[in-house]
């Protein structure tokens, strides 16, 4: 087992194994893909002026979800407070690092920088990792609306309708082990708890905002304007190719992509999500080399928007993509130290009584509602 873990961490194995995937990602595709020649073609005659259209309203989309993350880091961070730009900036690499290295390593990168901006000290990633999961649980919200619209007006393939429930049911297991976590983060560490579980009650922290209605509230229309944004990107990429399809098939488009990227089994799941896209386009009439075309064009306005956001960004914050890879490497290792530390905590008691070492922190937070 522990040579597994050892291969898993090795740079060198990681890599040829998502180069050996990408490898036969494209020789299935090139075998069982598309007449390529309609591919070709389908190209003659976009109106790029729409494909403009469509990355405008993704960055629109970049900027409110990372203001919901500000929103849900305000109510979990003492002062001082990071300024929006540095969230922003922080986010802006988390979707370069999600694009350009593997296992959605963005989360741990954004947490990375941000983190450098902040002058507080043990237990400040452990807070920002926790904002980071309840921002990504308030996906749930726009997901659910989203997934009533396509069930309403457009229909579904059997594929996609079990990975809809399968990630409804993980969501809301998700959600409730969060709130009752967010519950409490005011409990005291117990005897023998004093390190480790003061990390984790700030990692609780980081989920204050579930306790907050009226600032949840907030991040998550912030976080439905942000899908809603996506949803217009992909109606505009379909007027671009001149599709004439309704709103709720890019509606159908835009669930299907998150349901193929769900997994990356290698970089963007390029091809799948061509697939993904391509196959359920032809209930509308779409040609599925053109419906493939379209994927392909799609997936780049995705992908300009969050690489280009995340160099411009990574050059302000003078890092370089090696000195990310350290830093989310260095920020993994320090998750994994606290539940070592956790784990051997556990299995001493300590006769000296509980301190109040998370309370300042946890009270700092709260004294601004």
């Amino acid at each position: 087992m522990n040579r597994v873990v050892a291969y898993a961490r090795n740079p060198w194995a990681r890599g040829l194994f998502v180069l050996a995937s990408l490898v036969l990602a494209i020789l299935a595709v090139w075998w069982r893909g598309p007449d390529w020649n309609t591919v070709y073609h389908a190209f003659d005659f976009v109106s790029w002026r729409w494909v403009i259209v469509g990355v405008l309203l993704n960055l629109l989309s970049v900027l409110a979800r990372a203001w919901a993350w500000n929103v849900t880091i305000r109510q979990a961070m003492p002062e001082p407070l990071p300024r929006f730009r540095q969230v922003f900036s922080a986010f802006g690499v988390g979707l370069l690092a999600n694009a350009v290295l593997p296992a959605r390593a963005g989360e741990l990168a954004r947490v990375a920088v941000l983190r450098r901006h902040l002058p507080h000290g043990k237990g400040t990633s452990a807070t920002l990792l926790g904002t980071v999961f309840a921002h990504r649980l308030f996906d749930l919200f726009p997901i659910a609306l989203l997934v009533a619209y396509v069930a309403a007006t457009a229909k579904l393939p059997h594929w996609a309708v079990t990975g809809v429930v399968v990630v409804g049911l993980v969501g809301l297991g998700l959600l409730a082990v969060a709130v009752l976590s967010a519950r409490g983060a005011d409990r005291s560490p117990t005897h023998g708890e004093r390190t480790a579980r003061r990390l984790l009650a700030m990692a609780r922290q980081g989920l204050a905002v579930l306790r907050t209605p009226g600032a949840a509230v907030n991040a998550i229309f912030f976080q439905t304007v942000g899908w809603t944004f996506q949803l217009l990107a992909v109606w505009a990429v379909t007027a671009a190719f001149a599709l004439h399809v309704p709103l709720p098939a890019a509606a159908l488009v835009l669930l299907l992509m998150n349901i193929a990227t769900l997994f990356p089994l290698w970089p963007g799941n390029v091809g799948l999500l061509q697939a993904a896209v391509a196959l359920p386009l032809r209930r509308y009439g779409v040609a599925y080399g053109t419906g493939f075309a379209f994927g392909l064009v799609l997936q780049a306005v995705e992908m300009s928007v969050g690489v280009g956001v995340g160099l411009v960004m990574l050059a302000r914050e003078g890092l370089s993509l090696a000195s990310l890879k350290r830093m989310e490497d260095d920020e993994e290792a320090s998750a994994e130290d606290v539940l070592d530390e956790l784990d051997h905590e556990q299995a001493v008691v300590h006769d000296e009584p509980a301190g109040d070492d998370a309370r300042p922190y946890v009270t700092q937070a709260r004294s601004r509602r």
